[in-house]
């Protein structure tokens, strides 16, 4: 077992994908994305909120990842949320993350997967997917690195998931507690710059201003499914 994976075995993580052929599939990824319920929180609705909540923690651990790659590559990688409902939550989230794309009330979401690889002209294996439950599972059989946020509710789902091969890590921490920051943290490790990333961050480095100013120049797109299809419309 490498130092990686016995960090993230103590912690309750399950590598079901080696972590060497991770680490290979992360040197095509050029698209990260995340679905939202369930992932940056433990899916509770409430009718007088603004529906579910995310977390500063894993906010953070995107951001470096999104570093990481930026270090790595000397460009920004191609973000975005794709979720089911409508969350007033995940487009604050995305705006002020400057992610590239959120998609909302997206009932079959291989479709955003289609227009993101179809506009950016990616291929499937070049997408990294963060996601929880059966709704996500078309992207899932299709994107190269595959994290499935372990919910703990559903060991059947979670057992089916690693039977079909369509999970490459499987999350210790739930959604809503942490499984954003700790999957992010453990691509970064998967690319080997994590001392890098936290230097430069923690001493806001030049290379971190030059991220952040180029970062901040993202304006997100909101698309929807209509009877024509996936149409761009800002919500409401």
């Amino acid at each position: 077992m490498t130092e990686i994976e016995n960090l993230y075995a103590v912690l309750g993580g399950r590598f079901i994908t080696p972590e060497s052929e991770i680490r290979r599939k992360l040197h095509d990824i050029k698209v990260f994305l995340l679905d939202w319920d369930g992932v940056f929180n433990n899916g509770e609705k409430s009718i007088h909120s603004n529906g579910s909540s995310f977390s500063e923690v894993d906010s953070m651990g995107l951001n470096l990842l999104r570093f990481s790659w930026f270090l790595k590559h000397g460009d920004l990688p191609v973000t975005g949320i794709i979720s089911g409902e409508k969350n007033a939550n995940a487009f604050h989230f995305s705006e002020r993350e400057c992610l590239h794309y959120s998609f909302y009330k997206i009932p079959h979401k291989h479709l955003a997967l289609d227009y993101i690889c179809n506009e950016g002209g990616f291929k499937p294996h070049e997408v990294a997917y963060f996601f929880d439950d059966v709704l996500d599972l078309s992207i899932a059989e299709r994107c190269g690195v595959r994290v499935l946020v372990n919910q703990k509710c559903n060991p059947q789902f979670t057992s089916w998931c690693i039977k079909h091969q369509l999970v490459d890590y499987l999350t210790a921490s739930p959604g809503g507690s942490g499984a954003v920051r700790e999957s992010t943290e453990l691509l970064i490790g998967l690319q080997d710059n994590f001392e890098a990333v936290i230097e430069n961050r923690m001493h806001n480095s030049p290379r971190y201003q030059e991220y952040i100013t180029r970062r901040k120049a993202i304006q997100p797109s909101f698309f929807t499914l209509t009877p024509k299809g996936i149409e761009p419309l800002r919500p409401e």
